[in-house]
């Protein structure tokens, strides 16, 4: 019986020891001397957020078929200065200058579609012929223009009329699907794409401005 207790006692001693060995694993934050080690700061960079311009109409591209008679009904020649308002991927200027050697300008707000009109230019060889400009309808210039094409909405048409009716008389604007109010078009002409989506086309000549 004597010898059970020293027995019992070393039993305990090693089933303490086992069981602080068996304990949670060290801190990562020590190191073999125990001193602190502060864990690294994650740095984090300001979201670079682009701001996009809002846009009064949204990209639609005007099919071949459509910019060919809007050429043809706005009597595009040679001599001609051709100014595209909203002119998205580039394809009117660039088309009629391709055929005819006009001079083009294509105005659009948003950044995207002018860098891609640039790059439609350059691919055509025409940007010796066509410009295009980030700025917005209501405040740019076009004066210069001997005919003006556009695809817009009918309240962008209504907004812009008034500045339309200053250019120089006998200056031609071909619109895309869509009229000017109650300014009566000289020529109206429906055309239907090969996806079976029937468009209109609308052709004014600006007239004499009256004393």
């Amino acid at each position: 019986m004597k010898m059970k207790f020293p027995l019992l006692r070393l039993l305990m001693l090693f089933s303490a020891a086992l069981f602080t060995g068996c304990g949670p694993a060290r801190s990562l934050e020590a190191t073999a001397d125990n001193s602190a080690v502060t864990a690294p700061v994650a740095q984090t960079t300001p979201a670079v957020v682009e701001v996009k311009p809002q846009l009064d109409v949204p990209y639609v591209p005007t099919h071949q078929m459509i910019v060919d008679e809007m050429l043809k009904m706005g009597e595009v020649k040679g001599g001609d200065v051709l100014y595209d308002l909203g002119s998205g991927d580039g394809r009117i200027p660039i088309t009629a200058a391709q055929r005819f050697g006009t001079r083009g300008v294509g105005i659009d707000i948003n950044p995207e579609r002018i860098r891609e009109a640039n790059e439609n230019a350059q691919k055509a060889n025409m940007a010796n012929r066509v410009r295009f400009t980030e700025a917005d309808l209501f405040t740019s210039d076009f004066s210069e223009a001997t005919v003006i094409t556009l695809y817009l909405l009918p309240s962008v048409n209504l907004r812009l009329r008034p500045r339309l009716l200053e250019l120089k008389p006998g200056t031609r604007i071909v619109s895309h699907n869509y009229d000017m109010g109650d300014w009566e078009p000289e020529k109206t002409k429906t055309i239907t794409t090969p996806d079976d989506v029937e468009h209109f086309v609308y052709f004014w000549r600006v007239p004499e401005k009256s004393n």
